[in-house]
C-alpha cells in the first residue's frame, strides 16, 4: 500500500531571543533572553512544516541537549518517515530515545503541520475537531518589580484580559500578601485570579502559608510543594476551599494515574513539552476527563510555532477549560519568527483558520526572527 509522501529533509537551530522583562519564579528565574529549539521538515511532496522544541534546565531539559537529541537520535528516524504515519513515527521515537519529550513534541508539530497542508485542514480538525475557536489568555504576574506588573495590569485590564497567573512564595510571604492585597483593592472581582507557587513551599509550613492566601478566592493555587510530595497535595485539596491544581507533579498518564488515585489534586497544567505530542496530550487530558479534573494550558519559554501547537490543541480537547499562558510571543519575547503573531482579542487568544498549525515563516522572518546560534 502506497504510504504517500515521506520527510525528505531535516532542519534543526538553536535561537535565542531577548525578552522584554525578568521573570522570577519558584524554581528557577530567566532574564535577558530564552532559547529554544525550531525545526524544520520538508516532505517529498514540498510541503513544508514548522515544530519548536522549548525546555527549561530547572523543568525538562536543556534547549542544547533537544538540538542533539534532533539532530543526532531522532534525525535518522524521521528523515524517510511516512507523513501520514504519525504514530508510528512517535513509537518509533519512544522506543529509540528515552525521555526529550521536547523534541519528540517539535517532530509532532511539523508533521502535524505538514499534513494540515497537505489536507487544507487545520491542526485542531486533525485532532477531531474544535469545541472553541477563542481561549481565554492568563498573564504570569512574575517581575520581580512588582509595580511594573501592577502598571501592565491596568493596560491589560482596560484591553479585556481577566486572568492573571501570580508567582508566588519566590518573596517573603509578607510580601505575597501585600501584592495580592493590592491587585484585588486594585480590580475586585473584574479579575480571575490565579496563584502558582512552582514548588516554592515545603510541606511542613505550607498549610498555614496557603489558608492565608485562600482569602483572595483564587481560582486554583499551583504546585504550593515539590512534585515528590503528592501526600501534602492531597491534604491541601481536602483542607482548602480553593481547588489544587498539578502542574510539576504531573508529567505523564502515569503520573495523572498517581494523582487521581490519591486525590491529589482538582486540575491539571498540560503542557506539551511535558507530555511530549499533542496526540499525548489527548490522551491524558482522557483520563482527566473521567476522574472530573480539567486541564489548563500551561508554557514554558515557547515562541510562536509551540504555542500555536497548543492553541490547536486545546480548540479540539474540550476538558482544557481552564483557559491558557501563551501570553509570550505577545507580551514577553521582543522578537519571533512568525510572519504574524497569533490573533490575542478582549483577552482571548483567537485559534488561526488556516491549514496546519494556521502560521507562516518566511526566510526572512525566520533570519530575523531570533538569533541562530547553531543549524543541523
Amino acid at each position: 500500500m502506497n504510504a504517500g509522501p515521506i520527510i525528505e529533509r531535516m532542519r534543526v537551530f538553536l535561537v535565542e531571543s531577548p525578552i522584554k522583562m525578568a521573570r522570577a519564579q519558584g524554581v528557577g528565574s530567566v532574564k535577558g533572553s530564552v532559547r529554544r529549539v525550531l525545526l524544520q521538515l520538508t516532505a517529498s511532496d514540498g510541503t513544508v512544516g514548522w515544530g519548536e522544541a522549548a525546555p527549561w534546565e530547572v523543568f525538562t531539559g536543556t534547549p542544547e541537549a533537544a538540538f542533539l537529541a534532533l539532530d543526532l537520535y531522532l534525525r535518522p528516524i524521521v528523515v524517510g518517515a511516512p507523513v501520514r504515519r504519525l504514530r508510528s513515527l512517535m513509537a518509533k521515537m519512544d522506543r529509540a530515545l528515552t525521555g526529550h519529550p521536547e523534541s519528540k513534541v517539535a517532530v509532532e508539530m511539523a508533521m502535524l503541520d505538514i499534513l494540515g497542508w497537505q489536507t487544507g485542514l487545520g491542526v485542531s480538525e486533525l485532532l477531531g475537531g474544535r469545541v472553541r475557536d477563542t481561549i481565554p489568555l492568563s498573564f504570569s504576574i512574575a517581575d520581580p518589580d512588582f509595580q511594573a506588573d501592577l502598571a501592565r495590569m491596568h493596560a491589560m485590564v482596560a484591553d479585556g484580559h481577566r486572568l492573571f497567573k501570580v508567582k508566588t512564595g519566590v518573596k517573603p510571604h509578607a510580601e505575597d500578601m501585600a501584592h495580592l492585597e493590592a491587585m484585588r483593592d486594585a480590580f475586585g472581582d473584574r479579575i480571575d485570579l490565579r496563584l502558582d507557587y512552582n514548588q516554592a513551599l515545603e510541606p511542613f509550613r505550607a498549610m498555614t502559608v496557603l489558608r492565608d492566601v485562600d482569602r483572595f478566592r483564587p481560582t486554583f493555587i499551583e504546585q504550593p510543594v515539590p512534585r515528590r510530595h503528592l501526600d501534602a497535595m492531597a491534604g491541601f485539596c481536602a483542607a482548602l476551599d480553593t481547588p489544587v491544581l498539578a502542574d510539576e507533579s504531573c508529567f505523564d498518564a502515569n503520573d495523572l494515574m498517581e494523582i487521581i488515585r490519591r486525590q491529589a489534586a482538582d486540575a491539571i497544567s498540560v503542557k506539551l513539552m511535558k507530555v511530549g505530542g499533542l496526540l499525548k496530550a489527548q490522551a491524558l487530558m482522557a483520563i482527566a476527563d473521567t476522574a472530573g479534573l480539567p486541564g489548563y494550558g500551561g508554557t514554558l519559554w515557547e515562541g510562536g510555532i509551540a504555542l500555536a501547537a497548543g492553541t490547536q490543541l486545546i480548540a479540539a480537547t474540550p476538558g482544557i477549560s481552564l483557559g491558557c499562558e501563551f501570553y509570550m510571543p505577545h507580551h514577553v519575547l521582543t522578537e519571533d519568527v512568525l510572519e504574524e503573531r497569533i490573533p490575542q482579542v478582549n483577552g482571548e487568544v483567537v485559534v488561526p483558520d488556516m491549514p496546519g498549525l494556521g502560521i507562516r515563516i518566511s526566510d526572512y522572518s525566520l533570519k530575523h526572527g531570533a538569533k541562530h546560534l547553531a543549524e543541523a
